[in-house]
């Protein structure tokens, strides 16, 4: 199981990504693996040339071959910064969906719910992947020298060790990029030195931990090559001298990438070792195991022949555990999973190294068998970084991975569905406003066509009503003399007298006249007036929606409609001047002018004709008795002769109604005096008739009005809801090519860093 070699691949992906992900523009990832065979020597490298994004460096041509667990290093920087573009854009869509659900119904509360609850997950994922590393735990009996085979790893002392039980308890050594070392245990937050870790986790303390216990040493990362690799080792009491084993493998193994059993090679495997790691499959599927026969280096002193065969002893034993009883790896991957080493002489050689020394010199150069013992150390360092690296890739990414692409696969879904519904809303809006558009149209259409129709009905109305009014009056002004005969009041020269007889003359008239007119007209005329009033209200209410029929009830007034018909008699005959002077209708002068019509009157009478004097009032209205003398003008007689050819005018109706009444009791002077007076009195009622239908079609006018603004304040709104929901579609097309992006990302580490040879 080692990564493939078939990822060559060119993956593109065309995102547009404009928002605070970090991600823009065209991507393209080119990575080659090569395929690694457990036997070989040597790791390959990752292709040099694969492109990283968003900050994250190149691993342009670096050697796998001098540490394999380089490709962890890539691997939790590659996978860190994909889940950190997730979590930007996990955030970005969670905004995106509660901005929306506050605007629209494009987005339920519980799409809201889904996204933060992903939100939480991206970040629990965050913290894990942050605190992520290699993890190596040795197992092993007391003194079989776990803090030795540790302490040559990490090419220093640093775990006490010693003949005996020295370990109490478990030791976690970690990189640090602090320039000194320093101690944490679980009982303080407070930093301890480095010297303290003999004294706490030394068996022959006083002061001692529980053997499950932790104490983290944290070793400067520049001073050892494997903790700068993200790599712990974690040292361990001896599993013979502790019932908790449970307890341990709760704690410490099951976020272990692989476990290293160390053996004492002076001896063979014991049942209390195999029942541990028994255990530890049990917990954990096939977990990663490395056997080192330690102490090899006792065996320098025993013959040839012997070494061999105890040599072959212990791989059997040790194969046969590892695959026929853990049954955690094959035969052929078994024989590369044990080693025979001695770590005192490594740490020893290597310290000697750090001193500039050769490995070999002093007194290692004379023990036999050494250079052998620390090949076969190496060798080991190599399996074992390439198995860890391999193993912790796997087991610490492998599962995040996969949550990632759920998660991006989820949210591309969810955005999806946001995408379909503001479509569909919008077209809904679209449909709905082409309907307002067309109604708001097609009423401003017909708004201005009835408008143009009521006009005209108006007018007829008014004309029908004059006509009326003005048959009624020639009517009446026949029947004037009736009036006048009904006025029984008695009569008297005298002026004071005949000043009040003509003011009550003039009243009992008018109110005769008036009585009359409002009996023969005032319901045809109200009839009209109402019969307008209601076709507008029914042709309006075509114009008008249900809702707003209601305020139609108060266009029409409270009370009926009457006509008053006031014609002012005492103001027509104020400047009556009576002539109470007696005159011989029979005279010679009247006789001739009867028979011989006024022009041949003219001839047989000559000048006497027009010697004639007009008589001079007897009782002047005036209070100061000045005499005025009304002598008809050519205007008036022209203006009498035009309103006398047109029965219908307004004019006629008033020269009608002051001649008729006049005639039978002053005379033709007076008529043309009080003409214009009359011709005003009579307008004012078609006026009225007027102002009253202009005034209920306004009113209706009026509520169409309203109903249009309607109709264009909602037109409005729904232009305003489209765009926002062209917005919404545009932006949840836009992350959903995220997520795609997202997923294709995942897809391609896998690819890189987890496809694996059966």
């Amino acid at each position: 199981m080692f990564p493939k070699v078939q990822t060559a691949s060119n993956i593109s992906v065309d995102s547009s990504w404009n928002s605070s992900g970090g991600m823009a523009g065209y991507i393209s990832r080119s990575v080659s693996l090569s395929p690694i065979d457990p036997n070989s020597p040597s790791l390959p490298s990752i292709a040099s040339n694969m492109k990283q994004t968003n900050g994250s460096t190149s691993p342009r041509n670096v050697d796998l071959a001098s540490s394999p667990l380089k490709i962890f290093v890539l691997a939790k920087k590659k996978i860190n910064d994909i889940f950190a573009d997730i979590d930007n854009y996990v955030g970005e869509t969670y905004d995106f969906v509660k901005e929306l659900c506050s605007d629209s119904d494009v987005v339920s509360d519980h799409q809201i719910q889904e996204v933060y609850r992903l939100q939480d997950k991206i970040k629990g994922i965050r913290e894990v992947l942050a605190r992520d590393h290699m993890k190596v735990v040795f197992f092993g009996r007391t003194s079989n020298g776990k803090s030795s085979v540790v302490n040559a790893m990490l090419q220093d002392k640093i775990l006490p060790s010693g003949m005996g039980h020295t370990t109490n308890c478990f030791l976690q050594v970690e990189g640090s990029d602090t320039s000194e070392a320093y101690v944490l245990t679980e009982d303080s937050p407070e930093p301890l030195s480095i010297q303290s870790v003999s004294h706490l986790a030394h068996a022959l303390n006083s002061e001692k931990f529980g053997d499950s216990s932790l104490v983290r040493i944290f070793w400067p990362k520049n001073k050892c090559p494997l903790l700068r690799d993200d790599v712990v080792l974690v040292d361990s009491p001896g599993i013979d001298i502790s019932p908790n084993l449970d307890e341990w493998i709760d704690k410490h193994c099951v976020d272990a990438d692989v476990f290293v059993l160390v053996a004492n090679a002076e001896s063979t495997l014991m049942v209390t070792e195999k029942n541990f790691f028994h255990k530890v499959s049990e917990r954990l599927s096939k977990p990663n195991m490395f056997i080192l026969n330690n102490r090899w280096d006792s065996s320098s002193n025993d013959e040839v022949e012997f070494l061999d065969k105890v040599k072959q002893q212990h791989m059997d034993r040790s194969v046969k555990f590892l695959v026929d009883e853990l049954k955690v790896v094959n035969r052929s991957q078994a024989e590369n999973r044990v080693f025979f080493v001695s770590a005192k002489e490594v740490l020893q050689a290597r310290l000697q190294q750090q001193q500039g020394k050769p490995p070999h010199t002093g007194i290692l150069a004379d023990v036999a068998g050494f250079q052998a013992r620390f090949f076969e150390f190496q060798e080991f360092e190599r399996k074992f970084e390439e198995c860890l690296s391999k193993s912790a890739v796997k087991t610490k990414f492998e599962q995040h991975t996969q949550r990632g692409k759920t998660i991006t696969s989820d949210l591309r879904k969810l955005l999806d569905g946001v995408h379909e519904t503001a479509s569909k809303l919008r077209s809904e809006k679209l449909a709905l406003r082409k309907e307002q558009y067309d109604r708001l149209d097609f009423t401003q259409q017909q708004l201005s066509i009835l408008t143009q129709e009521v006009k005209h009905e108006i007018c007829h109305i008014v004309e029908t009503v004059e006509q009326k009014v003005a048959g009624a009056l020639s009517e009446e002004i026949r029947r004037l003399n009736v009036h006048v005969d009904e006025f029984e009041r008695p009569f008297h020269s005298d002026s004071l007298v005949l000043s009040v007889y003509k003011k009550e003359l003039n009243s009992h008239v008018e109110q005769g006249l008036g009585s009359n007119l409002r009996g023969r007209l005032s319901n045809q005329v109200q009839m009209s007036v109402e019969s307008a009033q209601k076709d507008m209200i029914d042709r309006m209410s075509s114009l008008i929606p249900p809702e707003h029929r209601p305020k139609m009830m108060n266009v029409l007034p409270r009370h009926s409609f009457e006509v008053l018909y006031r014609l002012n008699c005492e103001s027509l005959c104020s400047d009556f001047q009576e002539d109470l002077e007696f005159r011989f209708s029979l005279g010679l002068v009247n006789i001739v002018r009867c028979f011989l019509g006024p022009n041949r009157s003219k001839k047989v009478l000559g000048k006497r004709v027009n010697s004639i004097p007009w008589p001079i009032p007897s009782t002047p209205q005036t209070p100061s008795n000045e005499v005025h003398i009304i002598s008809p003008s050519p205007e008036y007689l022209a203006l009498l002769k035009l309103a006398l050819s047109s029965s219908s005018s307004q004019t006629a109706v008033g020269i009608l109604a002051v001649g008729g009444f006049l005639m039978k009791t002053v005379g033709w002077r007076v008529i043309f005096a009080t003409l214009a007076s009359m011709c005003d009195s009579l307008y004012t009622l078609y006026n009225h008739c007027f102002w009253e239908l202009s005034s209920t079609f306004a009113r209706l006018c009026h509520l169409v009005d309203e109903v249009i603004s309607d109709m264009q304040n909602e037109i409005g709104l729904l232009d305003q809801d489209t765009q926002k929901l062209d917005e919404s579609s545009v932006s949840s097309r836009t992350l959903r090519n995220k997520a795609d992006y997202l997923y294709s990302e995942l897809e391609t580490f896998i690819e890189q860093y987890l496809q694996y040879e059966q």
